[in-house]
């Protein structure tokens, strides 16, 4: 019996330079056994998550999420909470491309990607799911709250499109000086901190706006979240701790740090302060909310091999230098005994 696999593409990704593939994305998959149709997401909300739905329900063996990490995180929305999930293909086609470099898939060649899916590489990964009493939602590569969130909003989309990776450093520099501290009540696996914090991740990739340092020893397929909690605010420590990441990750034993891994964990807001969650990199409603990592609940086609789902993907040169100079200039600055 042959296959079926439904491509779920957003026709204005990667510069609208998807599309124009998509006649070969769907001969690779018919060359490799899939009976293989294409569906365009609308402009309409959630258009690609219930398209998921849809095509799930309908029995479809194979969806092949092409776009951006919104796209992404759209089709495990229409994926995730059902009984039946069939497999899922990446192709990427957006800015930072988090979960498809987690997984190794080509991110320059959409043709590439789909070949991915056709070598039968299946890998079983965790979801995460974040919910209070008035939404529920899924997401597959992080979600936060404070300054992380403020900082995915406020990158223009032209900025990212040009710029990717950088984008983030860039506005996170210019952002820096204004973070402040919010007041959280924060709960997790055998403990729980409440006190004032500059922002909270629940991570599942290594890749965090292509920063892949920041959560060194992430799995994705073990059922727990590594969970990291920034306490400070202070701008130079703040520049100081994420120089400690880009140079070896050694922000995770930093005191001004709460780094643990963690299959569930709850957020509420203190003080009446307003506490708003990212999922993904997109808006994903207020706290408070809990959250819970669905182990190996989803089937995904990847370049991982089965030793290597937590090893560190590569970083472009031009990157690593940039993250060189950062650390010189972060060393250069005046200790607090200095002042």
């Amino acid at each position: 019996m042959v296959k079926k696999a439904r491509v779920i593409y957003n026709p204005t990704s990667g510069r609208e330079m998807l599309k124009p593939q998509l006649v070969n994305i769907l001969n690779v998959l018919e060359n490799g056994g899939y009976e293989a149709s294409a569906f365009a997401t609308t402009p309409k909300p959630h258009s690609a998550r219930d398209e998921a739905t849809r095509a799930s329900k309908e029995g479809f063996d194979l969806i092949v999420a092409a776009g951006g990490d919104g796209t992404i995180n759209e089709v495990i929305n229409g994926i995730a909470p059902l009984d039946y999930r069939p497999e899922l293909g990446i192709i990427p086609a957006g800015t930072t491309n988090d979960f498809a470099r987690a997984l190794h898939i080509p991110r320059d060649d959409y043709v590439e990607a789909a070949r991915v899916i056709t070598k039968g590489n299946v890998s079983k990964m965790d979801v995460g799911k974040a919910y209070n009493d008035e939404i529920t939602n899924y997401f597959i590569n992080i979600a936060a709250g404070g300054f992380m969130t403020e900082l995915t909003y406020n990158v223009p989309s032209d900025l990212k499109t040009i710029f990717g990776y950088l984008a983030y450093l860039v506005k996170g520099a210019e952002m820096l000086p204004n973070v402040k501290p919010v007041p959280m009540h924060l709960k997790y696996d055998g403990g729980e901190y409440r006190g004032k914090a500059s922002m909270f991740f629940l991570a599942m990739t290594n890749s965090v706006g292509g920063f892949e340092q920041i959560v060194p020893n992430a799995a994705m397929d073990d059922g727990k979240f590594t969970m990291i909690i920034v306490k400070t605010g202070n701008l130079v420590e703040m520049l100081q701790l994420i120089a400690k990441a880009f140079n070896g990750g050694r922000h995770i034993d930093d005191p001004r740090i709460i780094y643990k891994k963690t299959n569930t964990f709850e957020a509420f807001p203190e003080d009446e302060s307003r506490l708003q969650i990212n999922l993904d990199g997109d808006y994903g409603g207020d706290a408070p909310m809990k959250f819970v990592d669905l182990k190996q609940r989803i089937s995904i086609y990847s370049n991982l091999k089965t030793d290597d789902i937590s090893e560190s993907s590569s970083v472009a040169p031009q990157v690593k230098n940039a993250e060189k100079k950062f650390v010189k200039k972060v060393d250069e600055l005046p200790s607090d005994s200095e002042k």
